[in-house]
């Protein structure tokens, strides 16, 4: 019966793009759909743009200004799950902001770096997006350094929308922006969110106001689906989705304790292995409000 539900789910989400599909499997048969020559299928390419602008509440060009901080330690797949999605909208400016003014590699958490391109003084000062992702030790550095979060309140406080991934609301929390707001954060660290004013919520992604708040690493994903719907509306956002081919079937259904697959001897593990690094931000936290 669970599968049964998932499915017609799945089906529910994508009914707009059953016609795509359609056309999709008749090209399979007939390959002249996509034209017999680069001309006729640039001609497609070209009026498949045109039909898509035409899809009802698809805003499909936009010019929103988007900061997507970066630090040494971070763990990439927040960052590069998200980017993917809202550096895909048309016209959107994302920026992989640093505080180092040569704009060195960043290094993640497991070894993958990153090239940003701006720094936190070149960065636009009045933003759509601001976006923080998480990590585990190098999210205590971020909280313990005064100019990351003095350039994330600062930002903050004008952006349109602040958002988060991961222990990224662990962050935002430490920038002041998270006080009376529901919020998310990775499992592991979710709990730490009333030492920041805020109210913890156990669910993938959690919007409040002018904040949205992912939790843990994959749910990058399902967080910049529900950003881009409220930048661009819900029809461009499934079109992302689809793009991205977006359609999780896990091999496992153990990503939570709360999970139906979920083993507490395993959960309480990997939860305790963190026990140094919540400590150290839970200490932190106390630091900020005492200098408040």
């Amino acid at each position: 019966m669970d599968d049964l539900r998932r499915t017609l789910l799945r089906m529910g989400a994508m009914a707009p793009f059953l016609s795509l599909a359609a056309c999709m499997r008749e090209a399979r048969a007939d390959t002249s759909v996509f034209g017999n020559t680069l001309e006729e299928a640039t001609s497609i390419a070209e009026q498949g743009h045109m039909d898509l602008m035409k899809y009802p509440g698809l805003n499909m060009h936009g010019y929103e200004k988007v900061a997507m901080v970066c630090y040494d330690g971070m763990t990439m797949l927040d960052l590069v799950g998200p980017q993917y999605f809202l550096a895909s909208m048309m016209g959107a400016k994302v920026h992989l902001v640093t505080k180092d003014p040569e704009l060195k590699p960043i290094t993640g958490d497991l070894g993958f770096a990153i090239v940003p391109d701006t720094t936190l003084d070149e960065c636009p000062k009045d933003l759509d997006v601001l976006f923080v992702g998480g990590g585990s030790r190098g999210t205590v550095d971020v909280m313990k350094d005064d100019r990351f979060i003095d350039f994330i309140a600062d930002r903050g406080a004008r952006a349109k929308h602040v958002t988060s991934v991961c222990t990224g609301s662990i962050i935002l929390g430490q920038a002041g922006l998270l006080r009376g707001k529901r919020a998310t954060s990775h499992w592991v660290a979710r709990d730490l969110l009333p030492e920041f004013g805020a109210t913890p919520v156990n669910a993938r992604v959690v919007s409040d106001g002018k904040v949205l708040t992912g939790a843990g690493v994959s749910a990058g994903l399902d967080f910049a689906l529900a950003l881009v719907a409220q930048l661009r509306g819900e029809p461009y956002a499934k079109s992302l989705q689809l793009l991205a081919e977006y359609a999780p079937e896990p091999p496992f259904f153990s990503g939570t304790p709360e999970s139906e697959d979920a083993d507490p001897q395993l959960s309480k593990p990997v939860q305790d292995m963190f026990a140094a690094t919540l400590f150290e931000m839970k200490e932190t936290a106390a630091k900020q409000r005492k200098a408040s």
